[in-house]
C-alpha cells in the first residue's frame, strides 16, 4: 500500500523523530508514505473566516497532488492534519470557496474534494489493524502504564474530523493496547494545553498544562504520548507540575516493532526544540 504524505513544516526541523519513526514503522509493517512534492505549509491553524481563501490553497495543493496520483493523503502532525481535513471538507461542501480556490489555482481538472484524508492512526486501526500490529510486535510494552494525549484538534469539530469519540476517544489507548502496555484513561486527555497561547499568556498555559499532567499522574500514568508537536512542546516545557515523560507515538510504535533499542518511561525522542 502507497499513500501520499503529508509531513508538514515542523517534522522537517523540530518534529524529525515523529516523522522518521513514521516511515520506518510504516515499512515494517507493509505500507509506504510517499511524500507529495513541492507541499507548502498548511497555515498550521483553520481560518474561521468565511471569505478567507489564500490561506487555503497550500491544502488544496496537497489534496489535488494526492488526487492526481489516485492516492490517499496521509497526515501525523495534528495541527496539519486538523486544518488539511477541514479545508477537503470546505471543497466538498462549500460551493464558494470550492469555486474561489479553483480560480486562484487554475488546475487542470477543478478539485472537488475527491481525496480521502487520513491521520496516520487511522491507516494503523483501519487499514493495517491494531490485531495484525500485536502480531508484528518483537518488544511487547509489558508494565508500562502509557496515558494518551489527544489535546483537542483530532477530536473537533467531531462531525468533520470524524476520528473518534470527542469526548471518550478510544483509538489511542487500543494502540497501546496492541504494543503490549497498559493504557491508562485520564479525565484531561482530550482537554487542550494552551499550546496557542503560550507565548502570548504562559501562565494560562502552564496552568492548562498541569492540569493535564496531575490528571495524568492521578489516575497513574508514567508517561504521555501524542501526535501533535506542538502539544509535546508545551507538555514538556510549560507548568510548574510534576512532569511524565513526553514522547511521539511513531516513537512507541518503532520500539515495539523492534526498529530502535528498548527505552523505559525515562527514555523518549529528543525535545521537540532539540
Amino acid at each position: 500500500m502507497v499513500y501520499s504524505y503529508y509531513p508538514g513544516c515542523t517534522l522537517k526541523n523540530k518534529a524529525q523523530d515523529l516523522d522518521r519513526y513514521a516511515r520506518m514503522s510504516a515499512e515494517a509493517l507493509g505500507f509506504s508514505l510517499q511524500e507529495i512534492e513541492e507541499w507548502q505549509c498548511c497555515g498550521a491553524v483553520y481560518p474561521l473566516a468565511s471569505d478567507e481563501i489564500a490561506t487555503k490553497l497550500s491544502a488544496v495543493r496537497a489534496l489535488n497532488d494526492a488526487k492526481e496520483k489516485g492516492q490517499d493523503l496521509v497526515t501525523l502532525c495534528s495541527a496539519c492534519h486538523h486544518v488539511i481535513k477541514r479545508v477537503n471538507d470546505d471543497m466538498q461542501n462549500v460551493e464558494d470557496i470550492r469555486t474561489r480556490a479553483n480560480n486562484y489555482l487554475n488546475l487542470a481538472e477543478p478539485y472537488e474534494g475527491e481525496t480521502k484524508v487520513l491521520h496516520y492512526l487511522e491507516v494503523l486501526r483501519d487499514r493495517i489493524g491494531f490485531d495484525t500490529i500485536r502480531e508484528k510486535v518483537i518488544h511487547p510494552l509489558t508494565g508500562r502504564k502509557i496515558g494518551a494525549y489527544y489535546g483537542c484538534m483530532l477530536l473537533r469539530p467531531s462531525d468533520i474530523m470524524a476520528f473518534d469519540d470527542p469526548e471518550n476517544p478510544t483509538i489511542i489507548e487500543d494502540f497501546i493496547r496492541a504494543l503490549g502496555a497498559e493504557p491508562v484513561v485520564y479525565p484531561y486527555r482530550n482537554e487542550c494545553c494552551g499550546g496557542y497561547v503560550s507565548l502570548k499568556d504562559k501562565p494560562l498555559a502552564g496552568t492548562m498544562v498541569d492540569r493535564v499532567m496531575e490528571s495524568a499522574t492521578d489516575h497513574g500514568a508514567e508517561e504521555l504520548i501524542t501526535a501533535c508537536p506542538l502539544c509535546l512542546y508545551n507538555l514538556r516545557t510549560s507548568g510548574s507540575a510534576k512532569k511524565l515523560p513526553v514522547t511521539y507515538l511513531t516513537e512507541l510504535l518503532a520500539e515495539a516493532l523492534g526498529l530502535i533499542p528498548e527505552k523505559n518511561a525515562e527514555g523518549g525522542a529528543e525535545d521537540a526544540e532539540g
